[in-house]
């Protein structure tokens, strides 16, 4: 059988990520994962994986920084892209379609509706969240959905799917990768907010720096704008940029400064890693994965970033003790978010 997945964004960072994981589940199950991206897309997770896609139309509206007017102007693209994905589905005959997150899941979910194909929405925003209308959704943890008492049976809940090799680093490879300024007798605190790194996600080093804290500060990520490097590339910071060796980066870290979104989050807390959550780093955005993830995630603003770190280090193994608790069910989501799929296609 054959899966399609209809990816928001440019196929770099989380939503192309939880695509790519899901697929790797449910090609386990006998599918063939095909996948396509808005026109234009950089794609660089596919061609890291040597994996070829389909251009469409996949609009955006902001997810979870919309407005009415991003809304309004996206929901006219929207049926144009819809009919221009329907002939998509006629090109690559798939047997269920997967809308991933955003404008995919809207754009997905609606033309395979038109199309009388058998569909799944991933959700992750107040936008896509309305394809529960329509279909069978999956709502991860950002979704409005997710904190909702749910008593409709097509829709699921599920933890951000990652992959299962994520917690398979190896310290010793990402200590060779270190700069010579890399401290090994020090605790590292990691700093990231995904493969974009996001202007206050950039600040929150020098504050870290400057507050005595002794540790190793190592900062990932492309900057969203040049200047952002000027924060960074200063003593007592430690910039990699873009990196694809992350999954070794985790062992090595003590805890981690990352948004309260996304996959990392995710990824983090399925390798037990302590994290303090960055607030309204992407746009203002506010996810209280704090709620979601008791007593694992720590969450601070900017202002308060160097005392909630100190206060977090002296009570580092508490963290890491919840983190544990999570870890199993995050490393079993992408299974779980394939039987969904699977079972979706044989309706057909």
């Amino acid at each position: 059988m054959k899966a399609l997945f209809i990816v928001t964004g440019r196929g770099i960072g989380g939503d192309a990520a939880v695509a790519l994981n899901i697929a790797e589940a449910l090609s386990k199950y006998g599918f063939d994962c095909e996948f396509a991206l808005n026109r234009g897309s950089i794609g660089s997770l596919f061609q890291k994986n040597g994996i070829k896609w389909h251009e469409t139309s996949v609009p955006q509206a902001g997810g979870h920084a919309a407005t009415m007017a991003t809304m309004a102007k996206g929901g006219f693209k929207t049926i144009k892209a819809s009919f221009e994905a329907r002939k998509l589905f006629k090109k690559v005959k798939p047997d269920v379609v997967v809308g991933t997150i955003g404008g995919g899941a809207i754009v997905g979910c609606t033309a395979a509706k038109m199309a009388r194909i058998p569909t799944v929405g991933i959700s992750a925003t107040p936008s896509d969240s309305k394809v529960s209308r329509i279909t069978t959704t999956v709502a991860l943890p950002e979704s409005p959905l997710f904190k909702l008492k749910i008593e409709d049976k097509n829709v699921y809940k599920a933890y951000m799917p990652v992959n299962p090799q994520i917690v398979s680093g190896d310290k010793e490879k990402a200590l060779q990768l270190m700069p010579d300024e890399f401290n090994p007798d020090l605790p590292t605190v990691l700093l990231s907010s995904g493969s974009t790194l996001f202007e206050k996600m950039a600040l929150a080093a020098p504050k870290l720096r400057d507050s005595g804290i002794k540790a190793n500060i190592v900062v990932i990520g492309h900057p969203l704008r040049e200047k952002y490097r000027q924060f960074l590339e200063t003593p007592g910071i430690l910039y990699l940029g873009y990196i694809d060796w992350v999954r070794d980066l985790y062992k090595l870290a003590d805890f981690a400064v990352i948004t309260d979104d996304g996959v990392m989050l995710h990824e983090a807390i399925s390798c037990n890693l302590p994290i303090i959550a960055l607030l309204r780093v992407k746009y203002g955005r506010y996810h209280n994965m704090r709620e979601v993830f008791k007593g694992a995630v720590v969450e601070s603003e900017l202002d308060t970033l160097d005392r909630t770190a100190n206060e977090f280090l002296d009570n580092i193994n508490k963290t890491k003790d919840k983190a544990s608790v999570y870890a199993k069910d995050i490393l079993q989501s992408a299974d779980k978010i394939a039987k969904i799929i699977a079972a979706e296609a044989d309706k057909k």
